[in-house]
């Protein structure tokens, strides 16, 4: 295995590093050199110890040897690894017709009706794509379209997809990734550390600063594009009371308020179905990606009818699978086991069981400095020191390998990778729960 010889590798939050290799036991060794010189460097692994798992249902997995975990990481998996209704609707579409959105289709049309219905009265239309880069990537073009300008305004450390045009406004993938000339960031909505009743008038103000250097340099303001849940910043779930503030800010200078619903929608928040609804305010597009379709590779875009008519037939737009019969297949299927299981109460639930546990955790363990979420998406972000909030990116990566190595799968999240990353499929119950919390337990208090 090599890598470059003048500089390390780009950002790796809680990833294995090729200079462990030789620890690990031969047949995950020869996995991870044949995976090396098949799949190149840019691929990256997790944990310390990578793991290969052969199955999953539900929020379990198995490795190649039998053993089980927990996870509490996938939230692609939405209603759980291997969910038989939505295997079955793949399976029975799969042997039946799978072809594009160009010939009349009943099962798109029903999909894309039932799943707007989730998101109130306002004229939208539905437009698919395979994947969650590719949502976002369109929502820009269309909102570039419509406003004439270019600039785009994201957070410090946002996460928007892998396109050209996503990456180029995703500053989470490191400093060796360059974002565009017409991107301009805003500071992290710190709840840890700027004062709440601080923290709505600053995030504002710094749009508004962008606004205008984006104006000054000839860019113009296309979008503003936000996870309401600040997922890769570091999962800030409070305050709500802004970003209905920012829409104002960015209607007034003639863009559009994108609402990148891939991590944060689906009901994952507890609260609502989708996150922005949580801050009280009707974006003008809306992404969707991940869990729509429970690992199926379906994604897509809500859209405001007057943003997207001229594009329309301006630009056209099509998708050669987008849409496809056998991914709405899979959505629609998604879709009705959070409806009828009552998945959404669900994550409140168990969200707020994590959270009473974690919070319950900070009290006798000093490196937890903030708890933090909403829902099935929660973050503990672990300091060195209470009293200066200082971030501990190595003790977060050793907490999460710890979990790992008694079989419970979290993530590291935020600029210092100290965020304690928790995400469970929907399907998480309170006997995971307290799984989750006994061994973080263990972990922290260095049993073994």
């Amino acid at each position: 295995m090599t890598t470059s010889p003048t500089r390390p590798r780009g950002k790796m939050n809680n990833s294995f590093s090729p200079e462990g290799l030789m620890s690990l036991p031969q047949d995950s060794r020869e996995l991870v050199e044949r995976r090396e010189r098949l799949l190149g460097p840019a691929y990256r692994l997790f944990y310390n110890e990578p793991v290969h798992f052969s199955r999953g249902k539900g929020a379990r997995l198995w490795d190649a040897h039998g053993t089980e975990y927990l996870d509490a990481y996938n939230n692609v998996v939405s209603v759980g690894h291997a969910n038989p209704r939505v295997n079955a609707a793949v399976a029975e579409q799969m042997e039946t017709l799978c072809t594009h959105t160009r010939y009349l289709s009943e099962g798109v049309l029903n999909y894309a009706e039932k799943l707007l219905g989730t998101m109130g009265g306002r004229g939208r239309h539905m437009m698919f794509t395979c994947t969650g880069s590719e949502a976002n990537d369109l929502a820009l073009r269309i909102a570039q379209h419509h406003t004439g300008n270019r600039g785009i305004i994201v957070t410090s450390e946002a996460y928007h997809g892998n396109s050209h045009l996503t990456a180029g406004f995703s500053p989470s993938l490191g400093e060796y990734s360059p974002l565009g000339e017409w991107v301009r960031t805003v500071p992290t909505p710190d709840s840890y550390r700027i004062p709440k009743e601080e923290l709505a008038d600053a995030f504002v103000e710094h749009v508004r600063e962008q606004i205008k250097d984006l104006q000054r340099h000839g860019q113009g303001l296309a979008a503003f594009v936000v996870d309401s849940l600040f997922t890769s910043d570091g999962i800030y779930s409070q305050p709500t009371n802004f970003l209905a503030r920012v829409a104002e800010v960015v209607h007034e200078a003639g863009g559009l308020f994108v609402a990148d619903e891939v991590q944060c929608g689906f009901g994952r928040t507890g609260e609502a179905m989708w996150g922005y609804q949580r801050h009280g305010f009707e974006p003008d597009i809306i992404t969707l990606g991940k869990p729509m379709g429970n690992g199926y590779p379906v994604a897509g875009i809500a859209v405001d009818h007057k943003v997207v008519s001229t594009f329309g037939y301006d630009m056209r737009y099509f998708n050669t699978f987008g849409g496809n019969n056998v991914a709405m297949a899979a959505a629609q299927a998604t879709l009705d086991v959070i409806q009828d299981e009552g998945l959404v109460d669900n994550s409140l639930r168990v969200g707020e069981i994590i959270r009473q546990g974690l919070t319950d955790l900070q009290e006798r363990y000093e490196c937890i400095g903030d708890v933090r979420g909403s829902g099935l998406y929660l973050g503990a972000e672990i300091v060195s020191n209470r009293d200066t909030k200082t971030p501990d990116g190595p003790a977060a990566t050793t907490i999460v390998n710890g979990l790992r190595e008694r079989k419970v799968l979290i993530s590291a999240t935020g600029v210092n990778a100290n965020v304690l990353k928790i995400r469970p499929p929907l399907v998480f119950s309170s006997e995971d729960a307290a799984r989750l919390l006994s061994t973080l337990d263990d972990v922290l208090a260095g049993r073994p």
